[in-house]
C-alpha cells in the first residue's frame, strides 16, 4: 500500500565493516538501494523511520518515499533487514526501487470477523487454517489486509480464498481451494479408566475364599530332631 511516507537517506561513497560502524555510531544504519533497472545505491537511514514503517498497519508492503540526498527521490519497500541478534535493534535495510505502473507480488494477512451459527447453536469449534494470502497486484492497490466474515459457518463449512473479495487489479495467486477457516465438532475429552486400587498388606495375607490352607513345611533341623528322639518300644 502507497503512503505519503518520505524518508530522508544520505549517500554513502565507501563500503565495509568500518563504514557500517561509524554509520551506526552516527545514529543510522547502512542500507542499499536496488531494483527497477538502476544501479544499486548505498545509503545511510534512520532506523527509526525504516521501524516505525515496519510496525505500521501496512507493515512490509507499505510503499513509501525515498529521497537520496542530490540523486534520486523514488518509490520503495523494504524488503529486507537484518537484527542484532542480542540487542534486537537494526543493523542493515535492503530497499527494492518499485515501479508504479507495474504489479508486485505481495502475501496480504487475513483476519476474520463474526461468531459462527456452529459455535454458538451447535456447539462446534472455529478453527483458522489460513492467515495470508499471496496475490499480484499494481502497487497503488496493495491492500492492508482482508476480512472475511464467517458468522453464516455450521459445522462442516468452510471459507476458502476463491471467498476472498478482490477488486481492481488484484490477482489471486495463492490456491483458491484453500481452507482460511472452518468450524468443526468438538472432540470429546477421553476418560481414563480409574486405576485399580493395590490390594492392602492384610488383604493379601487372608487367603481368598474356598482356597487351601497353606502346609507349612518342617525344617531340616526339626526333622533331625524328631529322628534323634527314643522311640517307644
Amino acid at each position: 500500500m502507497r503512503k505519503d511516507i518520505t524518508v530522508a537517506a544520505q549517500p554513502r561513497e565507501t563500503r565495509g565493516k568500518n563504514e557500517a560502524r561509524r554509520t551506526r555510531k552516527r545514529g543510522l544504519i547502512p542500507a542499499v538501494v536496488y531494483g527497477a533497472y538502476k544501479d544499486p545505491v548505498t545509503v545511510a537511514v534512520s532506523p527509526k523511520a525504516i521501524i516505525q514503517i515496519v510496525r505500521s498497519s501496512s507493515g512490509y508492503n507499505t510503499i513509501f518515499n525515498l529521497d537520496i540526498e542530490g540523486r534520486e527521490n523514488t518509490p520503495v519497500m523494504l524488503v529486507d533487514h537484518q537484527n542484532d541478534p542480542i540487542r534486537g535493534n537494526l543493523l542493515h535495510a535492503d530497499l527494492k526501487r518499485i515501479d508504479l505502473a507495474k504489479r508486485l507480488h505481495v502475501s496480504i494477512p487475513i483476519g476474520t470477523v463474526g461468531e459462527p451459527k456452529g459455535v454458538k447453536t451447535q456447539g462446534g469449534l472455529l478453527e483458522v487454517i489460513s492467515r495470508a494470502v499471496e496475490i499480484e497486484c499494481l502497487p497503488d492497490e496493495i491492500p492492508e489486509h482482508f476480512v472475511i466474515d464467517v458468522s453464516e459457518l455450521l459445522i462442516g463449512q468452510s471459507k476458502r480464498f476463491s471467498d476472498l473479495a478482490l477488486s481492481g487489479s488484484m490477482k489471486l495467486l495463492s490456491s483458491p481451494e484453500t481452507v482460511i477457516a472452518h468450524v468443526v465438532t468438538m472432540r470429546a475429552e477421553e476418560v481414563k479408566p480409574v486405576a485399580e486400587a493395590a490390594p492392602t498388606a492384610e488383604a493379601a495375607a487372608t487367603p481368598a475364599a474356598g482356597a487351601e490352607p497353606e502346609v507349612i513345611k518342617k525344617g531340616k533341623k526339626e526333622e533331625a530332631a524328631e529322628e534323634a528322639k527314643p522311640k517307644k518300644k
